[in-house]
């Protein structure tokens, strides 16, 4: 009996690399508390203002995490007033989900470039 592969075709390099950089990203428990805390969020955005007291560290430590998860391309920032505010990339998540659960990238353009 044989059995069907689980995905259509391997990763490419490139997407190795991307995704490797992502994973690593949210592979440090804080990031990956962080992250939920803003996606679960009113709107899926939030200041550290706002999130600041669900976790146990400074604000400083908070703000340097959220910096290595929006240079992964997981968060997007906005301005406003003192406060930044940030934001999971909706887009993200769904290219995150359709790997988690089939193996393979999600198809859109959108969310490989997300993720590229």
């Amino acid at each position: 009996m044989r059995c069907s592969p689980l995905v259509r075709e391997p990763l490419s390099e490139t997407q190795s690399v991307d995704l490797a950089a992502v994973f690593k990203a949210l592979a440090d428990p804080i990031r990956l508390r962080l992250f939920s805390l803003i996606a679960s969020h009113e709107n899926g955005e939030a200041c550290v203002c706002d999130i600041s007291p669900a976790v146990d560290v400074s604000q400083p430590t908070i703000s340097h995490h959220l910096k290595v998860l929006k240079t992964a391309g997981l968060l997007e920032s906005e301005r406003r007033a003192s406060w930044v505010y940030y934001r999971v990339i909706p887009e993200v998540l769904s290219s995150l989900a359709g790997i988690l659960q089939s193996g393979e990238p999600a198809t859109s353009a959108t969310s490989m470039e997300v993720l590229s």
